[in-house]
């Protein structure tokens, strides 16, 4: 994989990251697991420089949204402003050590945590899991496993 096409490396770590975010496991594993889209676009966004970054986490968005059967637009919204935060910071976040990078990747998810919980608070009313708060906290510990698998991947 050579990094002069970053779309279709962003086409295989979108279809990588919806297998797995499609395996059953129990509903508490799954209220804890990180979001699966943002990790990947988070790698691809700080690693690849392209156009139309905010258009194509909006068509993942949707993938999410119709993969998972939430409100059209849910997840898409949540990832249009979490990668709006990474672009912010992707000068810092590409030149940082692991760890500065994991408190990026924290907040990150927790921007994309809060916006999908506005979004179904709103709709459906204060009805979730207080497991689904953890889902920050994993992303972050497991952000030097998606770097590192991805790294491989790209070469």
């Amino acid at each position: 994989m050579t990094t002069e096409r970053p779309y279709i490396f962003l086409v295989k770590i979108t279809l990588f990251a919806l297998i797995i975010s499609a395996v059953p496991l129990s509903q508490i594993v799954l209220e804890i697991s990180p979001f699966w889209m943002l990790l990947f676009f988070i790698y691809w966004l700080t690693y690849f420089s392209a156009k139309g970054r905010f258009f194509l986490a909006l068509i993942l968005g949707v993938l999410v949204d119709i993969l998972h059967g939430d409100i059209l637009g849910q997840n898409a919204l949540a990832l249009i402003l979490s990668g709006a935060f990474i672009a912010n910071v992707k000068q810092s976040f590409f030149v940082s050590n692991l760890s500065t990078q994991q408190v990026y990747v924290f907040v990150a998810s927790s921007i994309y945590l809060g916006f999908f919980l506005l979004v179904h608070t709103l709709i459906q009313g204060f009805n979730f899991s207080y497991y689904l708060l953890l889902t920050p906290l994993s992303g972050a510990l497991f952000w030097p496993v998606v770097r590192l698998l991805l790294s491989k991947c790209k070469h």
